[in-house]
């Protein structure tokens, strides 16, 4: 009788326990260890297949028997319990790697700093309209490995972040998409660019000739490494700067599609996503479409009727005049670089909360043609009121939503617009971004 391969799962949130479903269905001996608590439907996940686990402790012991272990994106590699596995020699992957092994679905992986989920929710809109069999997972939606033990589609739009890429290894992408590259996550990679960028371009590894890449030729990071890689895959570019003889532009207004000889085309005017970064998610999604050969008036239908995701630049209610926006989902200074550049009244900026090594120079040219007061909601703001003081002596703060909320309102006029985009984590106020953009609607509703 063949003894159980025993997994470990690191980590019991959404992927953790989709994880563990689908390695107990495929028959290893699944122990599942969560430092923090389980939250009652992951918990509800595990007790329905007799998955053992524990919370508020990794037993140390019991996870190093591991024949393998699955690492949920958010434990850091320095942290001590993967040193330990690693001091063992224990194969330690991703949930996106696990899943990988135990289906055959063509899958469209999306990665960048910026504009992943909604590329990403914006291609899965595409493939449901035209009528496949797909499902969204990753870093949004349900998990991946759960439904491959539960629905297993003919197709997965993947949303990757650059932590489970780092545990990713024999995982291949029929279609691979990267957005852009800009300074994220540094804290998580020794404050060392090119192990970001690295990071970043293993979306395209193990990917053959007959797969394909789809880049932004417009980001300068990401342009010069494709030149310095040797890719395999058919590379197509995206671009709002100059035409490409295969890929996506603009021109006279018009964004054109051009894939395999064919082209069509339709006015920027007429996309659901309006403002530049939404045009190369829209351009990312479409050259993925007619990858797919999804009909070109499908495509067409699809960019124009998509609803954006909550939290990026969501219009929350205009009290007395003075317009609330909601990009708590702005984690990083580019994301926010993105949502100011896109404003076209004055700006009463609310920025702040974990900063994960940010460079707000990058801002600066923005901020003073934009902005006209800044309030910041966070813990620490010495770096933002140091960046900016000099532009606006008084930078108000705030340790609360609600607190913040009401010092733009009455720092407002009619015309303003009071945006919610903090370039920065939420961990060190809310549960998580999506938690302090409902805090911040909350405040808004009850002005």
């Amino acid at each position: 009788m063949s003894v159980k391969k025993k997994m470990v799962v690191l980590g019991a949130g959404i992927s953790g326990a989709g994880a563990a479903v689908l390695a107990a269905r495929k028959g290893y001996d699944v122990f599942v260890s969560e430092k923090g608590t389980i939250d009652a439907e992951c918990k509800a996940l595990l007790e329905r297949d007799s998955i053992l686990w524990e919370e508020g402790v990794h037993s140390l012991s019991r996870i190093l028997e591991a024949d393998e272990v699955i690492k949920s994106p958010g434990i850091p590699d320095n942290a001590p319990i993967v040193k330990s596995i690693r001091e063992k020699n224990i194969p330690l992957i991703s949930e996106i790697e696990f899943a990988g092994r135990h289906t055959r679905a063509k899958t469209i992986c999306i990665t960048g700093s910026n504009g992943k989920t909604t590329t990403t929710l914006l291609t899965y809109h595409m493939l449901k309209k035209a009528g496949l069999n797909v499902g969204v997972a990753g870093n949004v939606g349900k998990s991946f490995a759960l439904q491959v033990a539960e629905n297993n589609h003919d197709h997965y739009v993947l949303e990757l972040s650059s932590f489970q890429l780092d545990n990713m290894y024999e995982f291949r992408a029929d279609i691979s998409v990267l957005l852009n590259i800009t300074p994220d996550h540094l804290d998580r990679y020794d404050y060392d660019m090119q192990n970001y960028v690295n990071s970043k371009f293993r979306i395209i590894q193990n990917q053959r000739e007959d797969d394909v890449f789809i880049y932004c030729a417009d980001d300068p990071v990401t342009r010069e490494e494709v030149n310095k890689r040797n890719i395999l895959a058919h590379a197509i570019p995206f671009s709002l700067h100059h035409p490409v003889e295969e890929g996506a532009y603009t021109e006279n207004e018009q964004l054109i599609i051009k894939y395999k000889q064919t082209d069509f085309s339709m006015s920027i005017f007429d996309l659901a996503l309006q403002g530049r970064h939404n045009m190369y998610n829209s351009m990312a999604a479409a050259i993925s479409g007619r990858v797919l050969d999804i009909r070109k008036d499908l495509i067409r239908e699809s960019l124009a009727d998509f609803q954006n995701i909550e939290h990026r630049l969501e219009f929350v209610a205009a009290v007395h005049g003075i317009e609330f926006i909601n990009d708590s989902k702005a984690t990083n200074i580019n994301s926010t670089w993105f949502a100011l550049e896109s404003m076209e009244k004055p700006v009463i900026w609310i920025v702040g909360g974990v900063d994960k090594g940010n460079d707000y120079s990058m801002l600066h040219e923005l901020v003073k043609e934009k902005v006209k007061g800044i309030v910041c909601m966070g813990k620490e703001n010495a770096k933002i009121i140091e960046s900016f003081g000099e532009m606006f002596p008084q930078i108000i703060e705030t340790s609360s939503a609600e607190e913040a909320v009401k010092a733009a309102y009455l720092m407002g006029r009619q015309g303003d617009v009071v945006l919610l985009s903090p370039a920065c984590a939420s961990f060190d106020l809310f549960k998580n971004y999506e938690d302090r953009g409902r805090q911040f609607k909350s405040a808004v509703r009850a002005l």
